[in-house]
């Protein structure tokens, strides 16, 4: 389901822009600081309703504005299907086809999208909480129910941290134990599927882009050979001291393996800036299976840290998905596909249709 038409307006230093995409590849040149990254984070904002970047409305709206506007069109194969964000300090507005939704899960349902941008060595280097997003994302497309059960879990744990912190022993803490146990097993079952599921594809891209087998060790965030609830209750006294629950999915993790080491000791950026991609890449094609569709793939600026070979190998597997790509570069010269992109150029937040 590509999209077709893009709008913005007042979004970092995008004044407005409009931009009319291929279904297949499209390709935004421009110096640094011209906006490129801009205008993929607004792109992604539409299909997320937050920054990849991590930045708040604050750094987001164009100086002197006080809300910003995001538009797409999709092409669903019978009809175009409208998605539009309104941000400012009142809050997030999201609408589909016209009508208000409650929450941006509407956005990322409607518009599934990955993005690999200059940090994503991060999925590999950094801490946990990615990883244990790089699964759920899976799982929400994949997965009808998984999201109610995610929410269900995530509630049921503040609510129970409150319990700790407010001094809750015995029954009043058991209580909530049974609850948190029924849907954190629900989310680790989840889980283990999706791995499951994405681990033959992550094999196949790693030995592409790596060279080498690429393996995923689910470490579930409880201690092995106990349920949920056994963990729960063993913790219950260190909980009490602590004021928050040390035991559940919310503290899971996976441990990569490449070439037969933990991938998170690899030296090079440019390794982990490609194990990474080859597990986004992995995932997108699982969740296109799935769905039965293409999905959106933005690349911000996919040669950096890579050298000429490692980039044509990347560049392959993108395209290998046939997924609708949106990337940006510093070089036009620079042949990142196999045929000609629909090409942009920005310059200062003004964006032209070169070819």
């Amino acid at each position: 389901m590509p999209l077709v038409s893009f709008k913005c307006s007042d979004f970092r230093c995008l004044e407005s822009v409009a931009l009319s995409l291929s279904a297949g590849n499209n390709l935004i040149c421009g110096a640094n600081a011209s906006g490129k990254t801009s205008i993929l984070e607004a792109i992604a904002y539409l299909g997320r309703g937050r920054s990849f970047r991590g930045a708040g409305l604050r750094e987001l709206l164009r100086h002197g504005q006080d809300e910003f506007v995001i538009f797409g069109k999709f092409d669903t194969g019978v009809r175009e299907l409208a998605l539009g964000i309104r941000n400012s300090k009142s809050g997030l507005e999201v609408r589909t086809d016209g009508e208000k939704r409650a929450s941006a899960a509407a956005l990322a349902e409607a518009m599934p999208l990955q993005v690999i941008d200059p940090e994503v060595h991060e999925l590999v280097a950094g801490g946990p909480d990615n990883r244990r997003r790089y699964v759920d994302w899976i799982a929400f497309h994949v997965e009808q129910g998984y999201l109610d059960t995610w929410r269900r879990y995530r509630r049921t744990l503040k609510q129970r941290n409150a319990a700790l912190r407010s001094g809750a022993v015995g029954e009043s803490l058991s209580g909530w134990d049974q609850e948190l146990a029924a849907h954190g097993e629900g989310v680790d079952a989840a889980r283990r599927r999706m791995l499951d599921i994405v681990q033959p594809a992550l094999g196949e891209v790693g030995e592409a882009l790596l060279g080498s087998s690429v393996g995923i060790d689910y470490q579930q965030g409880w201690a092995a050979g106990q349920t949920l609830l056994e963990s729960l209750a063993a913790a219950a006294e260190r909980d009490v001291q602590l004021g928050s629950t040390q035991s559940g999915p919310h503290r899971a993790d996976l441990k990569l393996v490449y070439d037969e080491r933990q991938a998170r000791k690899l030296v090079s950026r440019g390794q982990q800036k490609l194990l990474a991609c080859a597990m986004i890449l992995a995932a997108t094609e699982v969740v296109q299976t799935a769905l039965e569709k293409p999905l959106l793939l933005l690349l911000d600026d996919p040669a950096a840290e890579l050298d000429r070979e490692s980039v044509r190998q990347l560049m392959s597997a993108v395209e290998g998905l046939g997924c609708q790509v949106i990337a940006t570069t510093l070089d036009s010269e620079l042949a990142l596909f196999s045929t000609s992109p629909r090409l942009f150029h920005v310059e200062h937040g003004v964006v032209e249709l070169l070819s």
